[in-house]
């Protein structure tokens, strides 16, 4: 088990290893040793032919360059417009060789084409100061990729955030409708809701008349006169 362990670890991997169609991803590839015990001088990363470009990240260890392809015929982007080339590698050369008791990251964006549901392979050519390591097999049908000796990157491709929402709301939608009951109760809480609001309005302008009852009355009570006493008949005014 450890040495299937320290095998997997020492592959050539990319992360994320899914993603979403249609979109822009950064992937990382992560760089082990691959020649035994010799250090790491070249990576050379080939694109899938569904991706027309990719743009690398700059690490401070390697120099990135790109290598283009001409395409057999135009090739229809979504937009209308057509390419007659590609970027088919991306090719990092290390400034010092990577020793093998050390990794290295390497990112490349890239924006991933509308094939949800399809794995994309980077098959990668490890160049070493001695030797090379080619991870580009691919798994067969059903075929674990952790089982190959030299397993090339993949990521596979997922459905849209807005496909799955599409799909949830459709669903909400059915279970509504096929459940006559499920309506009713969405109504009943409105009304409810309705009841509340009125109610609420009632307390408040009640609570707004006695503050102008009380208001109006303390006034009345200010402005009555004063009371004049008559002296009684027959009596004599005090001096």
């Amino acid at each position: 088990m450890l040495a299937g362990i320290s095998g997997a670890s020492a592959h050539v991997g990319v992360t994320p290893d899914k993603a979403t169609a249609n979109s822009y991803a950064l992937l990382t590839f992560g760089i082990p040793h691959g020649c035994e015990e010799s250090g790491t001088t070249k990576v050379t990363i080939t694109l899938p032919a569904e991706l027309n470009d990719a743009q690398p990240t700059v690490n401070p260890n390697w120099t990135a360059a790109k290598v283009t392809e001409q395409l057999a015929e135009p090739k229809k982007l979504p937009d209308g417009t057509s390419i007659t080339k590609r970027t088919s590698q991306i090719v990092y050369t290390a400034k010092a060789p990577l020793e093998p008791a050390l990794r290295d990251a390497l990112v490349l964006s890239v924006k991933l084409p509308d094939v949800a549901g399809k794995t994309l392979y980077f098959p990668t050519l490890q160049n070493c100061e001695v030797g090379q390591t080619d991870w580009s097999q691919l798994p067969a049908e059903g075929q674990d990729p952790h089982s190959l000796k030299a397993p090339a990157p993949s990521v596979t491709v997922t459905a849209t955030v807005a496909a799955d929402a599409a799909a949830d709301g459709h669903s909400a939608h059915a279970a509504s409708a096929s459940d006559p009951a499920a309506g009713t109760v969405q109504a009943a809480a409105v009304n409810d809701g309705g009841a509340q609001a009125r109610s609420w309005a009632g307390l408040v302008a009640g609570v707004g008349g006695l503050a102008l009852g009380g208001l109006a009355l303390a006034r009345s009570r200010g402005s009555k006169p004063r009371p004049v006493r008559v002296p009684a008949p027959g009596s004599a005014p005090k001096e």
